[in-house]
């Protein structure tokens, strides 16, 4: 059991999953490993003979079984909707166990082509359809488990170093060349294989002779904002000093990967890369510390790559208690709690967002928090900027919108048209996404506008999904009642910052072609009315700005 600290001091917006996932950690007895695609850890005692202990993500994806003891286990993956085990023992062959019910379990196998050719990895890239990578290329396989065979899809060949898998897109990396910058891309999709441009990472410095400088752990992919980069974090010297930054390549179809955007970390060490809600968070160990970097948010621009600082200054994670073990032979101790060690040696970072201490036994789920954030950037404009990307955040963006009005931290009404122009932007952008996901139906597009695997629901309804989940909608709803409501409740905000604020607001509905409900009118007319300011009313009505309605004159009674 394991619960986060509450009554931490300090700032902290980057935290573990409240619930971690625990397993069986690391020993003499114990390997652990990790799948990517199904995000699930194995945990096999004694090569299996004593139990293998799969943990995921929901109770659907935890499974125990046992398996015969047949050397030393490299790798372990089920497939997509776990009916197919895949093992591998050696470097030339990868064996296959049926799951499905009535399955006798024993296990089938696919020897890689080529004596001298030796496995390096392996992911299944659909339900039956998986990738062999090898220092000679790449073999694609579909599995027939009811024959407990394979078929060859397509081969691709060529030098390998090492390879990068993204499941959430389908897409792998392949490195090759002397200094393993020269990087293959490869798409797959419905059985078949797309190879995409190779393209060349830039490095700092080239050594001679020639070897290996850019390493598995040096590269990595994230989705963002829809759009797939492939990450490279590269060190270098700044005027003498060493440093790093972190490299956004532009993944394209017709074309090759584009230098895009540069993260500048101003540190050098050991640095790991998750992605939550589209923000990059890049976790320093030396400092123990967490960066931020959404690259929507601003930047500098030299007209080819946009370089960005993080969003906010860096912070730990938040504190985090673990209980630890029971210990036999010793009641006192079970259950004591302690803090745990973060930016710990033994952490590993997979993506988007997940972190393993496979000694401790524990994985997390990597969360943001915006409530701390929101007193770090003091433009409320690029705040509300900011918070409208994210999911989750309605309440926070009402709250902040709150405090603007105010008198302690009250904003001045330029930065509150800017904001309100902001949320009704957003507002008008998704009711236009809605009726257009209603009456038209979806392009297939480019093969890299669709890299989502498959799940089951329809286009339009991943569509809205995605719509909903990607942007908090404040419609006029939500601002009345959460925050135009202070008016009312408070009276030491003055008249006339009321109406200009609520013309506003008006006018930025207006602006965007959102019809303006009459409680909003009403608003503005009971607080003229109010304060005896009938010329004001008067010349609102005459002008227009206050729209002639049946229960706008029906208040005015």
């Amino acid at each position: 059991m394991a619960e986060a600290d509450s009554k931490s001091s300090g700032v902290h917006y980057v935290q573990l999953s409240k619930h971690p996932i625990r397993f069986e950690p690391v020993s003499q007895l114990t390997n652990v490993f990790f799948d990517e695609t199904n995000k699930q850890v194995f945990a096999v005692q004694s090569q299996g003979a004593m139990g293998v202990v799969v943990k995921g993500p929901d109770d659907k994806t935890n499974i125990n079984f046992r398996m015969e003891d047949r050397g030393e286990v490299i790798s372990i993956k089920f497939s997509y909707d776990m009916s197919v085990l895949a093992i591998q023992r050696s470097q030339k062959s990868v064996e296959f166990m049926n799951f499905t019910e009535h399955s006798d379990r024993v296990e089938y196998s696919q020897s890689c082509r080529g004596k001298t050719t030796n496995i390096i990895g392996f992911h299944w890239t659909a339900l039956n359809e998986i990738v062999f990578v090898t220092d000679h290329g790449i073999e694609y396989y579909q599995v027939i488990p009811e024959k407990k065979t394979l078929k060859c899809l397509k081969n691709q060949s060529g030098q390998v170093n090492w390879f990068v898998w993204s499941p959430e897109s389908a897409v792998m990396l392949l490195s090759s060349g002397p200094l393993g910058n020269i990087i293959n891309p490869f798409h797959f999709k419905s059985g078949q294989l797309y190879k995409l441009p190779k393209f060349e990472v830039d490095l700092p410095v080239i050594p001679k002779p020639p070897k290996l400088v850019l390493h598995e752990r040096d590269v990595t992919m994230a989705q963002i904002y829809g759009v797939l980069y492939i990450c490279v974090l590269r060190h270098h010297t700044v005027a003498g000093k060493l440093t790093a930054e972190i490299v956004l390549y532009h993944l394209q179809r017709e074309n090759p990967a584009r230098r895009s955007c540069v993260l500048r970390l101003n540190m050098s060490g050991r640095f790991a890369v998750n992605l939550v809600d589209n923000i990059i968070i890049v976790h320093h160990q030396a400092s123990k510390t967490s960066m931020l970097f959404d690259i929507k948010s601003g930047g500098e621009s030299d007209g080819y790559v946009t370089f960005y600082d993080p969003l906010v200054p860096a912070s730990p994670i938040r504190p985090f208690m673990i209980r630890a073990p029971s210990i036999p032979g010793q009641p006192g101790a079970d259950g004591q709690k302690h803090e745990l060690e973060l930016y710990s040696p033994n952490w590993i970072v997979f993506q988007p967002n997940i972190l393993i201490d496979a000694k401790l036994g524990y994985m997390w789920y990597l969360k943001l928090s915006l409530e701390p954030i929101v007193s770090l950037i003091d433009d409320k404009v690029k705040l509300i900027d900011f918070l409208l990307r994210r999911k989750d955040s309605k309440m926070v963006i009402l709250k902040v919108c709150k405090q603007m009005m105010l008198p302690d931290s009250q904003a001045s009404l330029p930065v509150i048209a800017q904001v309100f122009d902001l949320l009704n932007a957003g507002y008008r952008e998704y009711l236009d996404k809605e009726i257009q996901a209603q009456v038209v139906v979806p392009s297939l597009g480019s093969i890299l506008d669709h890299l989502v695997p498959y799940t089951g629901a329809s286009e339009s309804t991943q569509t809205m999904d995605n719509l909903r989940g990607r942007k908090a909608i404040i419609d006029q709803s939500d601002m009345y009642t959460h925050v135009l409501s202070v008016f009312g409740d408070s009276k030491n905000i003055h008249f006339k910052f009321i109406v200009a604020t609520l013309v506003e607001y008006i006018r930025s509905l207006n602006q965007v072609f959102i019809p303006v409900q009459h409680y909003l009118y009403e608003l503005v007319i009971n607080t003229l009315v109010h304060h005896h300011c009938f010329y004001q009313l008067h010349q609102f009505l005459q002008y227009h700005v206050l729209s002639d309605s049946k229960p706008l004159w029906t208040s005015t009674d």
